[in-house]
């Protein structure tokens, strides 16, 4: 099969294939009537439909979903993929009637009530986003955060408090719940009551973890460090193996000038068995910040980092020696980023530049074929699957994948330009000189800004 005709059948099946989006439509079907020459036209439309907005060609894309949607009325999926491409365009009034005919097709569906609670974040109407996010609650606990937020745009403070301390409960404190919590207090001119509160509970309870905790997070929002420190320190005094009060403590070593112990508390919390992987990811980011202004702690660096699993850190660490021009040691840790989470095009497309960069060609050509089946409207992954044949001197390969790849670019003269020159180079190895120069003369007259 060639790799347009593959395209064609990914791009149908990624969207037509799960069930909650499964247009029903029999494709297999021997066409002997005016229901077949439908169901080819709705194929026809809906690939293309796909395609325009793959390319960001939103309002084409709009107008092939609209014929699906005359041949099918009845089919959520369509109505889903109508809101999606409205969004795009800023039609929030469009997306959010798109989206809600999708619900009354397919009530309580997870990914249409998301798309529909971020049409309403566009528009600011925070109401309607509560009555969203309550429904998406009930299947994703993970959006109770989200709904704290919008409580606190509505001025619905208490609910919003009501759900940071649950979180807070169930799940430990984090920064991100303890800023907002902040500002809360700030808004509604309760911040030193709040701290006069939590030194009242310290003393009745004295062996509570979770007041310490918060009180460092309140004078630090106070402007109150040496408060917050002498906190931290008391926690140590009653909890000496606790790790959640190095996530503060490393800051006051750093700001004190005292690096050794700054460097103890960021390898305690990378450690840490209670330590979130979004707390250790900002941790280690800082501590390959600090290592960079103090390269003679490089070697606790590695050494923090060699349990280290989760992808975020991995692409930390990665960026860390990149920045420094140690590519291998980069591409292991993008690598191993790689095994976590491999479908981070980001990350996909650092480890391709990387491996063409080593002259690492058949490597790059494998994950550059991976990554066209998950990102097939992508013409990055078809110039760096280019460039790779072009290595192996597999030109006519070459010339097939840039040839497609060129068609999916809107407006980017630098690459545009690299696909020249790279069609160039191939057919100049298929020694037809006449298509390499007509490719080189068109690399040459584009204008790069």
């Amino acid at each position: 099969m060639n790799r347009k005709a593959h395209l064609l059948n990914l791009l149908v099946g990624l969207v037509l294939i799960p069930s909650m989006l499964c247009a029903q439509v029999d494709f297999n079907k021997t066409p002997n009537d005016d229901l077949g020459n439908n169901e080819n036209k709705f194929q026809e439309y809906f690939f293309e439909a796909i395609k325009q907005k793959g390319i960001e060609n939103y309002e084409k894309a709009i107008e092939y979903v609209q014929k699906c949607i005359q041949i099918n009325p009845e089919e959520a999926s369509l109505y889903f993929e109508l809101g999606k491409n409205h969004n795009k365009l800023g039609n929030y009034v469009l997306a959010a009637n798109a989206l809600k005919k999708a619900l009354e097709l397919k009530p309580g569906n997870l990914w249409i009530l998301d798309e529909l609670y971020f049409v309403y974040i566009q528009q600011k109407d925070y109401n309607s986003a509560v009555n969203t996010i309550k429904e998406l609650v009930k299947y994703q606990p993970k959006y109770k955060e989200d709904l704290a937020n919008i409580y606190v745009q509505i001025k619905d403070y208490d609910s919003a408090l009501s759900i940071l301390d649950e979180l807070d409960k169930k799940f430990g404190i984090t920064s991100e719940r303890e800023q907002l919590r902040n500002s809360i207090y700030k808004i509604t001119g309760q911040q030193d009551v709040l701290i006069d509160n939590l030194e009242n509970q310290k003393t009745i309870n004295p062996e509570d973890e979770a007041n310490y905790l918060k009180l460092i997070y309140r004078y630090s929002e106070n402007n109150q460090p040496e408060k917050a420190f002498e906190t931290a320190q008391d926690l140590l005094k009653i909890n000496p193996t606790s790790q959640l009060v190095h996530l503060a403590l490393y800051k006051f070593y750093i700001q004190k000038n005292q690096l050794d112990l700054a460097v103890e508390s960021m390898k305690i919390v990378i450690n840490g068995t209670k330590i979130d992987a979004t707390s250790k990811s900002k941790v280690l980011n800082d501590f390959v910040r600090f290592v960079a202004q103090n390269p003679k702690y490089e070697d606790d660096l590695i050494e923090a980092t060699s349990v280290i699993s989760d992808s975020s850190s991995a692409i930390d660490l990665g960026n860390y020696y990149f920045k420094k021009g140690n590519k291998q040691k980069a591409l292991d840790y993008y690598l191993e980023a790689y095994q976590n989470n491999n479908q981070d095009f980001t990350l996909i497309k650092q480890i391709i530049l990387i491996q063409i960069d080593l002259s690492d060609y058949n490597k790059a050509l494998t994950l550059s074929d991976e990554a066209i089946e998950i990102y097939p409207a992508q013409p990055i992954l078809y110039l760096l699957n280019g460039v790779a044949l072009n290595g192996l001197n597999r030109f006519q390969e070459a010339v097939d994948t840039l040839e497609i790849g060129v068609d999916y670019l809107i407006e980017d003269t630098t690459m545009e330009k690299d696909f020249y020159i790279q069609l160039s180079e191939a057919f100049n190895g298929l020694n037809n000189l006449e298509k390499a120069k007509t490719f080189k003369d068109k690399a040459n007259k584009l204008k790069i800004n």
